[in-house]
């Protein structure tokens, strides 16, 4: 016998003596009571008995009840409940415990059900997402990685000629810097998922910090021929994390950029707004359709295939998450074969006032 049983048992024996002694201090009580009135004694002694048996039936059938409705109303719930936790914690997020029928409707149970089939749903998708993540994240490593080993393996040929040599290894260090960045981009992102990073914020001249990001790029756009238009309003003092405004400037105009082609335009505009300012950035690109308009904001997810060597799908992801954890907004507004607008909204209580 385990102890488990054991316990049982002994939990038995210890209510039935509870019940025992009872019923014969009921009995007793009964018996002195009706030992002063003219009863004769055999009277007495016959319904002592009889009352004995009585209280304890009626106690053992209390007992019973009392079980049946705790095998009912408590151990089956928590069975349901706790095999439900069990399947959940052995990784399978497709379980779901089914709620109980309480006519008088007042399961509490059915309460903890909801929750707990709520929290399935939440880990269903952050596993679903940290699995597309991993294979998201070893796809983009192993192009980079094979471009490296490649060339690498081309450099030890003995008869390569100086030009040749010279590519490949231009080759390689492009690779490394794509590379670099990925990781760069997945560590950023995860702190910034994780509320490693928090917003310090300081009063900043915006403008400038636009200006300053965008001269940046100014190798990439002439590489490109791609002309530059700007309305930046002077001036536009805002309390923000400049550090984290910086990220985002960089991945808008990397993109607008990398998706404009030869002899095209970027526009960048920084304008005061009530309560804040605004910053847009617009290109003269291949635009972006319905279906990839509901995605630009998921990780690795890139929907113009043939610039997908250029990014690693997470620059618009970082994006997204510093503007929520910044409060501020970001609108986009695209069309097909045209172009496309980014459009940050940063709210301020200083109501991004002039720098006087």
């Amino acid at each position: 016998m385990n102890g488990g049983w054991r316990a049982k048992l002994l939990a038995v024996i210890e209510y039935f003596g509870i019940l025992f002694s009872i019923s014969f201090v009921l009995t007793a009580s009964f018996a002195l009571f009706f030992q002063g009135l003219e009863i004769p004694e055999e009277a007495i002694k016959d319904s002592a008995v009889l009352t004995f048996a009585n209280a304890l039936f009626i106690a053992f059938l209390m007992w019973l009840i009392g079980r049946l409705r705790k095998k009912v109303m408590i151990d089956r719930p928590v069975k349901r409940i706790s095999d439900g936790l069990e399947k959940l914690t052995e990784g399978d997020f497709s379980e779901r415990i089914e709620p109980f029928a309480d006519p008088l409707g007042s399961n509490q149970y059915n309460i903890i059900i909801e929750r707990i089939n709520k929290m399935a749903d939440e880990l269903a998708g952050v596993e679903t997402l940290r699995t597309d993540f991993v294979s998201n994240v070893s796809h983009e490593m192993k192009t980079p990685l094979a471009v490296i080993q490649n060339y690498a393996a081309l450099l030890r040929s003995p008869n390569l000629s100086d030009d040749d040599r010279m590519g490949y290894a231009a080759a390689i260090d492009e690779a490394t810097k794509r590379l670099a960045a990925l990781i760069t981009n997945i560590l950023k992102l995860n702190k910034l998922e994780n509320q490693q990073i928090f917003p310090e914020n300081k009063v900043i001249d915006l403008s400038e910090l636009v200006c300053e990001c965008m001269l940046e790029f100014e190798n990439e756009w002439e590489k490109k021929n791609i002309g530059i238009e700007t309305d930046i309003d002077d001036g536009i003092m805002i309390s923000a994390d400049p550090e984290l405004l910086s990220l985002v400037w960089n991945n808008l105009f990397s993109n607008a950029i990398k998706f404009t082609d030869e002899g095209g335009k970027v526009s960048v505009a920084v304008k005061r707004t009530v309560g804040g300012a605004s910053v847009s950035v617009t290109d003269t690109g291949c635009g972006i359709d319905s279906e990839t308009g509901r995605h630009i904001f998921d990780k690795f997810y890139q929907g113009d295939t043939s610039h997908a060597s250029g990014g690693n799908g997470l620059g618009l992801a970082l994006v997204k998450r510093i503007i929520d954890i910044t409060g501020c907004e970001i609108r986009v507004s695209s069309e097909l074969g045209r172009g496309s607008t980014f459009t940050v909204i940063l709210h301020d209580e200083n109501g991004g006032h002039n720098n006087e």
